[in-house]
């Protein structure tokens, strides 16, 4: 029995590189940096001193009813700017034939909506409020992205958040494609959003120690650690046929997907659950390791991350992995948690479609423990036909996508 086939025929983000998904693929293609000088209140108490922000010209009051706003805490606003995007590209009218009762919306986060829960802390116990906002749980809960998405378009299906750490979005990808494949939904909103960047966040960030002090140089010998981000991607699915049928613009096919878990440390990543998924995804996706011109690589800039996930792609690939093209693009717009993977999914969907490979920015040192081609600095034109985007998260958890160009 055939599968379904699932189309991507709608993209939006905001990131570091400003509102929409074609500044965000414009500033990766280039070999750009959003990573820019930390912007906060409490800075002065930080040792972080970088980050991957959005530009303070983003205005939630000019893009946002004064009714919505209060709702929204800053990782809702940036979810909705993005499906508010994607929606309008794929072109779908969600009253139509009772579309929105047979589309779905799942979101991933890693830490929701923690600015507001910042701001609660902060108010209970350093001001001694007595009340809080009323509205504050309704901005903070994880599935919040996903219930604003729901409510601004009609969209009446599977409704749900999802969380796995920075595989969140990849895993939200997943589970949408699922239930396309299932029929228990027409049509996917699906992404992930994060506005992570709060006090306690990244005092929590600098207690771990692995956050760079001036720049990410993901596999690069002089790599000191990760730089945070924040933002958001929202993509729409739907069959092929479907798509094919309304005469929609088909953006690239996610042909496939893998998920596994490392069941070992909760921090420090295994090569063994890497390989898993995505040897996984190939298989679902019917691609041959040689099939793969391009991987979008984890690629944190920790000193743990980085070999492992080099030595996961020697597992799968073989022979193969030498002519692969491997690039971590957190290089460039920053480790963004839960929404990170949904802004590496607009990166592959431009280089499928312009056949153009951004680059592994801050490239300065060859390290023997990572020994693969990462494009370093960079941009390389090259036919990308089959491209694969791997999702490592906290706990172990693995998810990769599968794309092909449409």
């Amino acid at each position: 029995m055939s599968r379904t086939r699932i189309a991507i025929t709608g993209m939006g983000a905001i990131s570091a590189f400003g509102e929409g998904a074609q500044p965000l693929w414009q500033g990766l293609r280039e070999g750009a940096s959003g990573i820019r000088p930390l912007r906060h209140a409490d800075a002065g108490r930080l040792r972080v001193r970088v980050a991957a922000q959005v530009p303070e010209s983003f205005d939630p009051a000019r893009l946002f009813d004064e009714r919505v706003l209060p709702m929204l805490d800053r990782t809702s606003q940036f979810a909705l700017y993005a499906a508010n995007e994607a929606i309008a590209q794929s072109g779908l009218d969600f009253g139509a034939d009772g579309l929105g009762h047979r589309t779905a919306v799942v979101i991933g986060t890693g830490v929701g909506g923690e600015t507001t829960q910042d701001e609660s802390s902060r108010r209970l116990y350093a001001e001694n409020a007595q009340r809080l906002h009323p509205l504050t749980i309704a901005r903070v809960m994880a599935n919040a992205p996903a219930s604003q998405i729901s409510m601004a378009h009609g969209l009446r299906g599977p409704v749900f958040a999802v969380s796995s750490a920075c595989a969140s979005a990849n895993h939200a990808i997943a589970q949408a494609a699922l239930m396309i494949r299932a029929g228990l939904a027409d049509v996917a909103v699906t992404g992930g959003a994060e506005a992570c960047l709060s006090y306690g966040v990244l005092r929590a960030w600098e207690a771990m120690r692995v956050l760079a002090d001036d720049t990410c140089r993901p596999f690069s010998a002089d790599r000191r650690g990760l730089v945070l981000g924040e933002g958001a991607g929202i993509f729409v699915l739907e069959s092929m046929d479907r798509a094919r049928a309304r005469g929609a613009t088909v953006l690239a096919e996610l042909a496939g997907f893998g998920m596994s878990a490392d069941a070992g440390d909760i921090v420090s990543p295994d090569p063994a659950g890497g390989s898993a998924a995505m040897a996984l995804a190939l298989a679902d996706a019917g691609l041959n390791p040689q099939d793969v011109e391009y991987v979008n690589a984890h690629g944190t800039g920790t000193p743990a991350n980085d070999p492992t996930e080099t030595r996961a792609i020697r597992q799968v690939f073989g022979t193969h992995a030498d002519r692969l093209a491997v690039s971590s693009t957190k290089s460039m717009h920053g480790h963004a948690l839960g929404a990170a993977s949904a802004l590496e999914l607009v990166a592959v969907i431009g280089a499928l479609r312009e056949g153009v490979v951004p680059p592994t920015a801050n490239f300065d040192v060859p390290d023997p423990a990572c020994d693969l081609d990462y494009v370093p600095n960079v941009p390389r034109e090259m036919p990308v036909r089959a491209a694969l985007s791997n999702s490592f998260a906290f706990g172990g958890l693995n998810a990769v996508l599968a794309l092909t160009k449409a």
